[in-house]
């Protein structure tokens, strides 16, 4: 690519502007893509003219270079704020971007652009954000020597630079990243760890900017990684509607600790929202005390009775297919809901159809109280190389499961 089609918003910025007869209007202040009608093109041109802006067009300017913007058209109209307008030196210079490539947020020091001939205008396309060494010399060189000078100096420095494709623009206003065409695919294409550290290296808005860019599934995942200070912060700064919606995709165990954390009026008006399944299950888990093991426990078991089959197993799973990466055992309780035995599910692709459940069973039962604390749960997890622990109450009634992920994010919390 030849280096005079390279152009920076630092070296455009402040350019002179000329009519058709060369006679100059004003220096360049801004320019600005409108993403609903070409996601890389610069539409507009923001020139100062006195204590005003004007608007240009792309097609009324014949050319742009290091000497000048020259037009072809001199229909100027005053510029009028345009919420569909992502205007580089207010929307982008110096903000904080998604760099969905590298997994990490980055701040914008200058953007690249690429020039080319559009039928007789010359047309300027985004090409990269800059974050490196070279743009910071270009910005702290700007207006004490030339351009070309600049150029001459940073060709001796590595570019450090993130294609346009894989930049994520941060807008707080949910309503104006609709106008803005800004997409969440990039976001949501990333996996919950890595958004969630990047969440972690947000300010407080652009953090809640995230949250209300994705899907309530994809939210609810980046929430569970998060770390736990800063959980309670981000759910209280949703509205209830969309906190309500986050929690109902998470465990019931992992958004109770959650609520729990919360004012309870915030807690409250959350709950409000949920729907009236989702809703109980979690109000029944806020009763336990969050270092015990009902604190800790899911309810989202699959118990059956004691005389199924694996044939009864196998179509009971089938109906709980949204469980399936949390299930590892069956659990089989009598008429009453006590516990009699658990069985790995890897044992049922092994069996026959009419083989007994209670067959396959492992033994001995585990399994722990309630009330049982945390440390004594991760040693039992521990001695046992478990993958699940059933939990029964004062009755031995089979009231919830603790899984090794919820070890896990116990331990990591301690």
């Amino acid at each position: 690519m030849a280096d005079e089609d390279i152009l920076y918003l630092t070296e455009l910025l402040g350019q002179k502007v000329y009519d058709l007869k060369g006679r100059l209007i004003g220096p360049l202040e801004d320019a600005a893509i409108v993403p609903l009608i070409d996601p890389i093109r610069v539409d507009r041109y923001l020139i100062r003219a006195g204590p005003g802006l004007l608007s240009i067009r792309y097609d009324q300017i014949q050319s742009v270079t290091l000497n000048g913007i020259h037009l072809k058209d001199e229909r100027l109209t005053p510029y009028h704020s345009d919420e569909y307008m992502l205007r580089m030196t207010r929307d982008l210079l110096d903000q904080q971007i998604i760099d969905a490539q590298g997994r990490k947020v980055v701040r914008v020091n200058d953007v690249t652009f690429k020039k080319e001939c559009e039928g007789s205008s010359e047309v300027l396309h985004i090409l990269e954000v800059d974050i490196g060494l070279r743009s910071i010399i270009r910005r702290l060189l700007r207006g004490v020597v030339s351009p070309a000078v600049v150029r001459a100096l940073q060709r001796r420095i590595p570019p450090n630079s993130i294609a346009w494709e894989f930049c994520n623009v941060l807008e707080a206003d949910p309503a104006r990243r609709v106008r803005l065409n800004l997409s969440n695919k990039l976001l949501e294409n990333m996996h919950p760890a890595d958004l969630a550290d990047i969440v972690e290296d947000l300010g407080h808005a652009d953090r809640e900017a995230i949250f209300n860019a994705i899907d309530s599934e994809s939210a609810a995942e980046i929430l569970t990684e998060v770390a736990p200070e800063f959980q309670a912060r981000i759910l209280e700064a949703l509205q209830a509607e969309k906190a309500a919606d986050i929690l109902e995709e998470m465990e019931p165990s992992e958004a109770a600790d959650l609520l729990n954390e919360l004012e309870e009026d915030k807690s409250e008006e959350i709950l409000d929202e949920m729907q009236p399944d989702e809703k109980e299950d979690v109000e029944e888990l806020r009763e336990f005390r969050d270092n015990t093991a009902g604190g800790l426990m899911d309810t989202g078991f699959l118990g059956l009775p004691e005389n199924a089959t694996v044939a009864d197993a196998i179509s009971a799973l089938k109906t709980h297919e949204e469980s399936l990466e949390s299930l590892h055992s069956v659990f089989l309780v009598d008429s009453g809901s006590h516990l009699r035995c658990a069985v790995p599910l890897a044992k049922l692709f092994f069996a026959a159809g009419e083989t007994p459940l209670c067959e396959l069973a492992s033994h001995p039962l585990l399994c722990v109280s309630s009330d049982e604390r945390h440390d004594r749960v991760a040693e039992i997890f521990d001695k046992y190389n478990l993958l699940a622990l059933p939990v029964v109450d004062d009755h031995q009634r089979l009231v919830g499961v603790i899984t090794v992920d919820d070890v896990v994010a116990l331990l990591r919390q301690e």
